[in-house]
C-alpha cells in the first residue's frame, strides 16, 4: 500500500514540479543574499587593507623622521658636551701654564736677589778693611742664612705637575648607547601624585637652603624619583637643582638676603606628576663664616674654631674665607691681635685660584689694601695706588665693604674709611682673603651688618 501512494507522489511532482522549484528558489537567494554580505564585508576589508598600507608608509616617514630627529638631538647633546670637556681642558691646560709662568718669574726674581747678594758678600770678602768687615759680616751672615732657607720649603719643586689629572669616563655612555633601543608601548600607567613639601623639615642656613618632601600618604603609584627646582633668587626663571630618588636635599651656593621659590615633582616611567605648591625661603641676611684651611697655604696656622689665623713663616701667605659673594652687600672685620717689627699685612677679597705665597694684590686674581704703622696702599696685579697715611698697631680694627650691588670695595681702618673706594666695577665671585706672615696674628669677626653711615649714604646715591 505504502509503495502505491509514493508512486502516485512522484507522479504528481513530476506532473507538477513548480512548487518545488520556488521552495528550492527561495533557499538559494537566502544563500545568496549571506555570501553577498561576505563579499560586500571582504570589499570593504580590501580597502582597509589598502589604507592600512598607505597608513603604514606615512607612520613609516613620520617615525623615521623622529628618529632622526632624537638620534640628532643626542649627538648635538654630545657635541655640547664635548665643547664643554674641551673648554675644561683648555681652562686646565692655562691654568697649569700660568702656575709654571709664575713660578719661573717667581723663581727668577729670587735668583736675581740671590745672585746679587752673593756678588755683594764676595766683594765684602775682597775688601781689606778688617773693622769694616766685622761691623757688617755678621748681618750678612744672618742673611745669607735667611736667604738659603728661603730656598728650602719647596722652593725648587715644580708646583704643578705636566700630566693633566683628567680621564674621561665615556664607558657608561657607550652601555648606554649600546642598550639604547625601542621599547613596547604598553597601556599607559598613572604618573604619581603631587609631592608634599614637609615645611616642618625645609629650613635656610646661611646661603643654604634645605628642602624635605614626601608623597600623599594615600598615594598608591611608585615615584621613580623626584625633580627639585629653585629660581634664582630675583622672581625669575626657576631651574633644576636636584634629580633622584631621595626626599631631601640641601642647596649651597645661594645669594645672602635674598628670597627664593622651591618647587617639587615627581616622575615614573609613565611621565611626571604636577608640581608641589610653591615654598617660599629667605637666606640669611648676613653672612657668618671663618677662615678655610683646606684652601689656605700650608704655612698659615689655625686656631679659635678658624676665625683666628698667623703664618710659620716669614713670608707673605694666603688665607681665604670659606664662603664665596656674587651678589649684595657685605661687611665683615678683623682685629690684629698681634703686630711685631712693622710688617704690612693686607686685606681684601679675591678668586678661588689666587696665588697663596705672596702678599695680596700681587696678582690679578685679588684686590687688596695692605697696611703698615704708618700707611697704607691699595694694590691689585702689583699696582700700588692711593698711598693713605694712617697705619696699624694691636688691637687695631680692619673693617672690609664689598657692595656689589654697586661693584665698590671699601676698606676701613679703626671705624674710618681709610682712603677713597679702593676699587670700582668688580663683578663676579669674590672670597674673603687676608695675606700676612709671622709677625702678625688676626682674628675675623663676620655676621656684621652693613654700617649705618654707609646704608645712609647708599640710599642718598
Amino acid at each position: 500500500m505504502s509503495d502505491f501512494i509514493c508512486e502516485i507522489m512522484r507522479t504528481r511532482i513530476w506532473c507538477n514540479p513548480t512548487p518545488m522549484r520556488d521552495y528550492f528558489t527561495s533557499q538559494l537567494s537566502q544563500a545568496l543574499n549571506g555570501l553577498s554580505d561576505r563579499a560586500k564585508e571582504a570589499k570593504e576589508f580590501l580597502v582597509q587593507l589598502r589604507t592600512m598600507v598607505q597608513q603604514i608608509q606615512e607612520n613609516s616617514v613620520e617615525f623615521e623622521a623622529c628618529l632622526v630627529a632624537q638620534c640628532d638631538a643626542l649627538i648635538d647633546a654630545l657635541n655640547r658636551r664635548k665643547a664643554q670637556l674641551l673648554a675644561r681642558v683648555n681652562k686646565e691646560h692655562e691654568h697649569k701654564l700660568k702656575v709654571v709662568r709664575d713660578q719661573i718669574s717667581h723663581c727668577t726674581v729670587k735668583l736675581r736677589q740671590t745672585t746679587g747678594l752673593m756678588e755683594y758678600c764676595l766683594e765684602v770678602i775682597k775688601e781689606n778693611d778688617p773693622s769694616g768687615f766685622l761691623q757688617i759680616s755678621d748681618a750678612l751672615i744672618r742673611r745669607v742664612h735667611l736667604t738659603e732657607d728661603q730656598w728650602g720649603k719647596g722652593t725648587l719643586t715644580p708646583r704643578m705637575t705636566t700630566d693633566f689629572d683628567l680621564s674621561l669616563d665615556n664607558s657608561p655612555l657607550l652601555q648606554s648607547i649600546h642598550q639604547l633601543d625601542f621599547v613596547q608601548v604598553k597601556a599607559s600607567s598613572p604618573v604619581p601624585a603631587t609631592p608634599i613639601l614637609q615645611l616642618e623639615e625645609c629650613c635656610t642656613h646661611n646661603n643654604s637652603a634645605t628642602l624635605s618632601w614626601k608623597q600623599p600618604p594615600l598615594s598608591t603609584v611608585a615615584a621613580d624619583g623626584y625633580i627639585l627646582e629653585l629660581d634664582d633668587g630675583s622672581g625669575g626663571q626657576f631651574r633644576e637643582v636636584y634629580v633622584g630618588k631621595e626626599t631631601m636635599c640641601t642647596v649651597d651656593g645661594l645669594h645672602f638676603n635674598s628670597t627664593y621659590n622651591a618647587r617639587v615633582k615627581a616622575f615614573n616611567k609613565t611621565g611626571v606628576s604636577p608640581y608641589s605648591k610653591t615654598l617660599v625661603l629667605q637666606t640669611s641676611e648676613v653672612a657668618w663664616f671663618a677662615f678655610d684651611p683646606g684652601s689656605a697655604h700650608s704655612d698659615i696656622i689655625f686656631s679659635n674654631d678658624n676665625l683666628t689665623v698667623t703664618c710659620s713663616s716669614y713670608d707673605d701667605r694666603v688665607v681665604l674665607g670659606k664662603t664665596g659673594f656674587s651678589k649684595g652687600v657685605h661687611y665683615w672685620e678683623l682685629t690684629i691681635d698681634r703686630y711685631d717689627n712693622h710688617p704690612d699685612p693686607a686685606f681684601g677679597v679675591a678668586r678661588i685660584d689666587v696665588m697663596k705665597d705672596m702678599m695680596l694684590g700681587k696678582d690679578d686674581k685679588a684686590w687688596a689694601m695692605y697696611v703698615d704703622n704708618n700707611r697704607s696702599w691699595f694694590m691689585h696685579n702689583n699696582s700700588h695706588t692711593n698711598r693713605t697715611e694712617g697705619g696699624i698697631t694691636k688691637g687695631a680694627t680692619i673693617g672690609v665693604l664689598l657692595d656689589l650691588n654697586r661693584k665698590t670695595l671699601t676698606f676701613f681702618v679703626n671705624n674710618e674709611q681709610q682712603g677713597p673706594i679702593a676699587f670700582e666695577n668688580v663683578e663676579g665671585l669674590f672670597f674673603p682673603a687676608v695675606s700676612l706672615n709671622r709677625n702678625v696674628q688676626v682674628t675675623l669677626h663676620t655676621g656684621l651688618p652693613v654700617p649705618d653711615f654707609y646704608s645712609s649714604r647708599a640710599s642718598i646715591a
